[in-house]
């Protein structure tokens, strides 16, 4: 399925073509509709598992879950969304704000669509197990391994706009270039002529230069036993292909074919990269403390309906309270 050929839902499009998802935000086209169609599918998702929440207390706490949960992830997206946009900003990246927007509406889709698939098991539960402390415990659960599934997604998505340059200061930064002032490279040595018969020189012809293609360098053996790397790799063997069989010379250690030791390959993990993962931690802290605060989900059956509770403790030494109580 091409990124051009939008399915009826917006969640099997993108686990079928995620390939095509990433490529449409880097290109930033229909973010919009994009972005508008995540947003409905991720409130009426979200809603449908918020109502069976709510379910296990009263059909009147039913439907406040259901305007509660979306509100819930709404809310964090657009309490922690500038965070994100400005940590690119401060390292570099080129984001916009809509590939942002749009990234992060990746994840919560499918951690909303994850959690809704759960909700037949949740409503099994609810109907056969009775139990307030339990049927807390399972859907705190549910929702997060359907978010680590989402966040899993939100940092490929991340990792493919890195690979597209989107993440660097500049695209001249794409290709690693040698400072003008670096010494020059050894020059390498022939290899012997006992080795490449074909090379000596016929009596009577012409030498060829010094500087030929078909000269490579010779690693020499260090005190230890061990081959030294050789000092310059020739131009034919730069920028091999990754998995590609090794073509290197002999006294190449094996670590040359290494994808770091490209030609034009960055070889560190860049910094939004790694803020990305400080971002989530943010998101996680600021999702979970938020729901605290609009509780009650679920609706202790010992207690009269309420649409909010007042704000005491915090969200996990509720949940360690509760384990304690299993």
């Amino acid at each position: 399925m091409s990124g051009d050929r939008p399915s009826p839902l917006v969640i099997e499009r993108i686990l079928r073509d995620r390939e095509g998802i990433w490529q449409q935000i880097v290109a930033e086209r229909d973010l919009n509709k994009l972005t508008g169609r995540m947003l409905a599918s991720s409130a009426i998702a979200l809603a449908c598992y918020g109502a069976v929440l709510g379910f296990f207390h009263s059909p009147l706490m039913a439907l406040t879950s259901a305007l509660k949960l979306p509100l819930l992830f709404l809310v964090t997206l657009t309490i922690c969304l500038p965070t994100l946009y400005l940590f690119n900003l401060v390292f570099g990246a080129r984001l916009s704000v809509r590939q942002s927007l749009a990234l992060v509406m990746v994840a919560i889709t499918v951690t909303s669509m994850l959690a809704v698939a759960f909700a037949p098991i949740s409503l099994f539960f609810l109907i056969t197990a009775n139990d307030y402390g339990f049927f807390k415990l399972l859907n705190v659960a549910i929702l997060a391994l359907s978010a680590l599934v989402g966040l899993r997604f939100l940092t490929s998505g991340m990792q493919v706009l890195n690979d597209n340059g989107l993440l660097a200061p500049s695209p001249a930064n794409a290709q690693v270039n040698a400072p003008a002032n670096a010494p020059a490279p050894a020059v390498p040595a022939a290899v012997p002529a006992a080795s490449t018969p074909a090379a000596a020189p016929v009596a009577g012809a012409s030498a060829e230069p010094a500087t030929a293609p078909t000269a490579v360098a010779v690693a020499e053996p260090t005190p230890n036993g061990a081959t030294a790397a050789p000092a310059h790799v020739p131009a034919q063997w730069s920028g091999q292909p990754a998995g590609a069989a090794s073509t290197l010379p002999p006294g190449y250690p094996p670590s040359w074919n290494d994808r770091s030791l490209r030609r034009g390959e960055p070889t560190q993990r860049p910094a939004s990269m790694t803020l990305l993962y400080i971002w989530i931690l943010l998101f996680g802290f600021v999702g979970t403390q938020l729901a605290w605060t609009l509780r009650p989900f679920f609706g202790d059956p010992g207690q009269d309906f309420a649409f909010f509770r007042s704000i005491d403790g915090n969200f996990y030494a509720e949940i360690l309270r509760t384990i304690a109580n299993l």
